[in-house]
């Protein structure tokens, strides 16, 4: 077996301690650890420059008291038309919510006269003898020339007489399993009420009497009150 022989490598001898003690080796020397010293850590100080604030890119991190006086005017701004575009849909959601309730929800509203007339014929006797089962009945507006119109408008108008009472007539029609008719209703508002009351409502189906639900009497006092120099006001 060939035997392998290791050669030993020469001993490096340390650098003189004079090298050490100069001057310029000790500044490198000190650099060099501060560098390694911080490295992981970030810098210590840093300049970044804050950006411009206006109208578009303020997003309301920078503090006030940091702002310029063109920047203050340019968040001024910006928060006013804000708060405007609040108002205005505030105003516009509270209009909705305004119209809603005159159109359907008010008493006073057609939607509701028509709804509670519909509700009247279901529950008469002699409506539902004439028109079949009132879960059955229907009711619904005029025929329209649109063949796309889902809803039939219900034929309605007001107006007001000599004495400033609102008068509300409409008529609608109704369809049960045995015949068809006509729903007449007029209303009027007096001067010292707020609603509406029936002047008349009443079915009229082709070959049938005339089914009259409500019908105002005249009272006496009331007309001998309107009547003045021969002339009845009305």
């Amino acid at each position: 077996m060939r035997s392998i022989q290791l050669r030993a490598l020469p001993r490096l001898s340390p650098a003189p301690p004079a090298l050490y003690s100069s001057p310029r080796i000790q500044t490198q020397i000190t650099r060099l650890y501060t560098t390694q010293s911080n490295i992981g850590n970030g810098p210590q100080t840093t300049s970044s420059r804050k950006k411009s604030i206006t109208v578009l890119s303020d997003d309301g991190r920078v503090q006030w008291g940091d702002l310029s006086r063109g920047e203050k005017v340019a968040r001024a701004t910006q928060q006013s038309f804000n708060f405007v575009i609040v108002l205005a849909g505030a105003v516009l959601t509270g209009g909705v919510f305004t119209l809603f309730y005159l159109e359907v929800l008010s008493p006073n509203s057609k939607t509701w006269q028509f709804e509670t007339a519909v509700g009247r014929i279901k529950d008469d006797p002699e409506c539902i003898k004439l028109l079949g089962d009132r879960r059955e009945i229907k009711a619904y507006g005029e025929q329209t020339s649109s063949r796309w119109a889902r809803n039939k408008p219900i034929a309605s108008s007001t107006e007001k007489d000599r004495l400033g009472r609102e008068h509300l007539r409409m008529h609608f029609h109704v369809e049960g399993p045995l015949n068809s008719g006509v729903v007449v209703v007029h209303m009027m508002k007096p001067l010292d009420k707020s609603n509406f009351e029936y002047q008349l409502l009443a079915l009229d189906v082709k070959g049938h009497p005339r089914i009259v639900l409500e019908k105002a009497s005249e009272k006496a006092n009331v007309t001998s009150a309107l009547k003045l120099f021969g002339i009845q006001w009305r």
